[in-house]
């Protein structure tokens, strides 16, 4: 459990192997190598006369074969003796049932990685908005997945930490993520962001709350690429035309950097139901207490309004967040007829660097999708068993 940029796990992310390698203080929690040289150690452990007595391959090999390193403080392995020491509840339950200590142990570690998370993006989420009037509706999504993600994750063995960190900081309720609603993009490596890439339909209906909108008003009364321009506007300032918006703006959503510090969807569809494939942890869907004491009732008019972030821009009334829903609702269903398909033409022509950026949100989304199937179907060659069929997730995905 480590940042994106550790050596260690950067190493392991690339793929590129020398040597086989194994780690002091590991055992057999991780070896690292070559196929050759893995095929050439499971070969010679298995002719080894002492096998059936040996407790890791690393007992039967010769001692070349492995390069033993150093124990990476970026690992965090949950050896049986580990968790006898450092999480007896656990420990405890297993010799009772396993399959319940193992599912205990299970939630334990998604506690930790989510609570790692955490740690790493100390100063917070960042909820793009960029067009400050009429976009509450839009964003909604995003800032719900970000309350989810501030929030202290559940865990068997509260405030514990990781075996490789020790000092970590535990989760405090009372004391989540501080989530803000910037009108710009922010390359801040303690910043998380997530971006929610409106088509330029949307953004046009939903500024200026209308769905009467002709070729004529596209022209006259709409702001060229308004969403890429407010978005990256810190970046690069004013004068700078879409093109070069765009560059940024891929590297922000695809660049190896960029993926692990950002996530972004398209605004007329729901962030995706594996949202927990890309963030590596158990994304939670539901509000936790946030350990607050409040005002008994009766009296609720002593208790102090929600802190707001001044960054928010206009609280939209209830009428005007109510025309937001309906405007975004029926950006979701244009295109059905020839004349919505002529229309929507003509707005990212007028627009193309929103409707790039639309395009460019939506498709990398797609194949992250794409790349956790291909996962899930080699894994499935590899692990079988009971329980190695697939899950169906809501959707059908």
């Amino acid at each position: 459990m480590g940042a994106f940029e550790d050596p260690l796990i950067s190493h392991l992310r690339r793929g590129e192997f020398a040597n086989l390698t194994r780690f002091d203080g590991l055992s057999d929690g991780l070896y690292v190598g070559p196929k050759a040289g893995v095929t050439a150690a499971i070969k010679a452990a298995l002719t080894a006369p002492d096998i059936s007595k040996a407790k890791e391959i690393s007992d039967v090999v010769p001692k070349e074969t492995f390069q033993v390193d150093e124990l990476p403080s970026s690992i965090a392995y949950y050896a049986i003796d580990v968790v006898k020491a450092k999480y007896p509840k656990i420990a405890e339950e297993l010799p009772v049932s396993t399959s319940k200590g193992m599912k205990l142990l299970n939630k334990l570690i998604n506690s930790h990685l989510h609570n790692n998370w955490r740690t790493l993006f100390s100063d917070g989420i960042s909820v793009l908005k960029p067009i400050r009037t009429h976009m509450t509706a839009i964003v909604e999504p995003a800032v719900q997945l970000a309350e989810f993600l501030a929030q202290c994750p559940s865990s068997p063995v509260m405030s514990s930490c990781p075996p490789n960190n020790k000092n970590c900081n535990p989760c405090v309720a009372a004391a989540p993520m501080r989530i803000s609603t910037p009108p710009i993009f922010r390359n801040n490596t303690k910043l998380y962001t997530i971006g929610v890439v409106p088509h330029p339909w949307t953004t046009t209906s939903s500024d200026a709350l209308t769905k009467a909108i002709d070729v004529p008003f596209i022209r006259r009364k709409s702001t060229r690429d308004h969403w890429l321009k407010q978005a990256t506007k810190e970046i690069l300032g004013t004068g700078v035309s879409a093109s070069p918006r765009l560059v940024k703006f891929k590297e922000a959503v695809a660049s190896p950097y960029g993926a692990s510090h950002s996530v972004w969807f398209t605004a007329e569809e729901d962030y995706p139901s594996d949202i927990d494939w890309h963030f590596g942890f158990i994304v939670p869907r539901s509000f936790a207490n946030d350990g607050k004491s409040q005002t008994p009732v009766p009296g609720p008019e002593r208790r102090p309004d929600p802190i707001r972030d001044p960054l928010d821009g206009n609280i939209p009334s209830d009428s005007d967040l109510k025309k937001e829903r309906e405007l975004l609702e029926y950006a979701k269903l244009m295109g059905k007829n020839p004349e919505q398909q002529r229309l929507l033409r003509a707005i990212e022509a007028w627009n193309l660097g929103d409707a790039e950026a639309w395009r460019f949100a939506r498709a990398f989304m797609a194949r992250r999708t794409m790349e956790r199937r291909l996962w899930e179907e080699e894994e499935r060659k590899v692990t079988g068993g009971k329980g190695s069929e697939r899950v169906e997730r809501p959707g059908g995905d």
